[in-house]
């Protein structure tokens, strides 16, 4: 390494892979605390299954088409964009993950919240899927808190029928945006991913476009109150 290389370097990403042996507990905390959050905010959305709700015309919907294999693929697609950068946020920054990861387990809370507090039909009733039906409670929430079921068995779409205001989908892709602003590189690709994302939900009637406002706004208040307001970002 040149003489003065390694004071170029933030002091919060030198020795970021030594670092994840010796944090593997907060690590595994954090991740549970997720966990456990986004458990709390999928019964809360259950719940809200069993509650009449109506649709509501929306301005951006309706200039939109429906796209049916982007509603076919729409969580792997979530999935394929989320995953890497979360993970190069891990294996860079350990520490800033693990805030990370606690900020969207607040974020989670906060959704539950206002899933419970509001009640909004599906975007498009004719493409909603067949609800919980006959199935009991537990058995939708196992579904839904399963990958497997999530991924594989396609649970959200069948189990979540109404519109759950503020979108997840915006939220978790909006703040890994602003957990990676200081990364000259990544900043872009995950504006990129977070801007897929939104497309994503919109075309395949996942969500109102005021859900994606609401994740915007509820996602960066609760960033701004754990971390302070946003510096601007170095550039590349």
């Amino acid at each position: 390494m040149a003489p003065g290389a390694e004071a170029a370097i933030p002091p919060a990403r030198r020795g970021a892979l030594p670092a994840l042996g010796t944090l593997w507990a907060p690590i595994l905390a954090a991740a549970a605390f997720r966990y456990a959050c986004y458990a709390a905010m999928t019964a809360l959305a259950l719940w809200a299954e069993r509650r009449p709700a109506p649709s509501l015309p929306d301005a951006v919907l309706d200039a939109l088409p429906y796209v049916d294999w982007v509603a076919r693929t729409n969580f792997v697609l979530w999935l394929a964009l989320y995953l890497p950068l979360a993970v190069a946020l891990l294996l860079s920054e350990p520490r800033r993950w693990i805030r990370y990861m606690v900020t969207g387990g607040l974020v989670s809370l906060a959704r539950g919240a206002t899933i419970a507090l509001t009640g909004l039909g599906a975007p498009d009733p004719a493409r909603a899927g067949p609800g919980i039906g006959s199935r009991g409670f537990l058995e939708a929430f196992g579904e839904l808190l399963s990958p497997l079921g999530v991924f594989a068995r396609g649970a959200m779409g069948a189990y979540l029928t109404k519109d759950l205001f503020f979108s997840g989908h915006a939220a978790t892709t909006f703040l890994l945006l602003l957990y990676l602003r200081d990364r000259p590189r990544l900043r872009w690709l995950a504006l990129l991913a977070h801007a897929l994302v939104v497309a994503s939900v919109l075309l395949a009637r996942i969500h109102y476009a005021i859900d994606v406002v609401g994740a915007w706004a509820v996602t960066f208040a609760i960033y701004a109150l754990r971390e302070g307001w946003p510096r601007p970002a170095r550039a590349a």
